[in-house]
């Protein structure tokens, strides 16, 4: 499928690399490697689909625009608004021009986050009583550096969206609300770490932060049965998932460990997957309704704080 990658910031270029040559054109106002200036200028009839790789606010345009004009579209997360109403509409375009509107969320695509869905679905943990994350790299100078991202809530719907993300992907979307534990501004005028969390089964805790000068994520699921625990990415391995059996009425557990020491393999899996959706047209953005109602309260709570 002939594409054009719009935006050429380093999401940009990864989509670019994975697409190979699928992609002939890219558009960018700045970036002087970039073919076109302005998407008006990219002839209609080169291309059937877009990775859509720009700053936040000028996504719900450009989508509309190129949903209009009969493209599938990938946008790179999050795909944010303060009116949900914009997303619905969206999400009419597509399925009314027959076209796949996905919002992109690689992490969906880590072979460990994929073991631990099937995990979860077999029931082996039993009930699942809690869920913890953390999710931190060491960006916050490059953040107050940039011309546009050191703004509103900041590190939430950057980091926080791909845990929100994650949360849908293993357990479907909480009875509740998220709440603000922890916000703070250490360096950046944005908050650079945020701590959110949600009570019930399973209560999960959300840490996010720009702060962590070694890229790290960690994951720790506590259950009836046992627990299991992921400790980093691919991209900065080696990746390690735990599956601990508990013995009753105590022990030392059972233990399974998995190690992954490869390249990040979440970028062409998530375009092959793009790929497979156009062919029958369809939109996720069900899951970006429910990750913006749950950033807009969030980002509500801690700018009153």
């Amino acid at each position: 499928m002939r594409c054009i990658v719009i935006g050429l910031g380093i999401q940009g270029a990864k989509r670019q690399r994975v697409a190979g040559s699928d992609c002939v054109a890219t558009v960018d106002p700045v970036r002087q490697e970039a073919i076109y200036r302005d998407l008006e200028a990219v002839p209609l009839d080169s291309y059937e689909a877009a990775l859509v790789c720009t700053p936040d606010g000028a996504k719900p345009d450009l989508l509309r625009r190129l949903l209009e004009s009969g493209k599938h579209v990938l946008v790179e997360k999050p795909l944010i608004t303060e009116e949900p109403a914009v997303l619905e509409d969206l999400a009419t375009l597509a399925s009314r021009m027959g076209r796949t509107l996905y919002t992109a969320y690689n992490h969906r695509f880590e072979p460990h986050f994929q073991a631990m869905k099937r995990l979860l679905e077999s029931g082996r943990l039993g009930r699942i009583y809690r869920c913890r994350m953390f999710y931190g790299n060491g960006t916050a100078r490059d953040v107050r550096n940039s011309a546009w991202r050191d703004k509103g809530p900041g590190v939430l719907p950057d980091l926080g969206s791909h845990l929100l993300d994650t949360v849908l992907f293993w357990f479907g979307e909480t009875q509740g609300n998220f709440r603000i534990l922890s916000a703070n501004r250490y360096e950046n005028r944005s908050f650079d770490h945020v701590v959110i969390g949600v009570d019930g089964l399973p209560g999960v805790e959300l840490e996010m932060t720009l702060l962590s000068w070694r890229n790290h994520f960690t994951c720790d699921i506590f259950a009836e049965n046992g627990s299991a625990h992921i400790e980093s990415l691919c991209k900065w391995g080696p990746s390690t998932f735990t599956v601990r059996s508990r013995k009753l009425p105590s022990g030392r557990p059972d233990e399974e460990t998995s190690v992954l020491v490869q390249a990040d393999p979440t970028w062409a899996a998530e375009y092959t997957h793009f790929l497979e959706l156009c062919r029958d047209a369809g939109t996720n953005v069900a899951n970006d309704l429910w990750i913006n109602r749950q950033l807009s309260l969030l980002a509500q709570e801690a700018s009153s704080r």
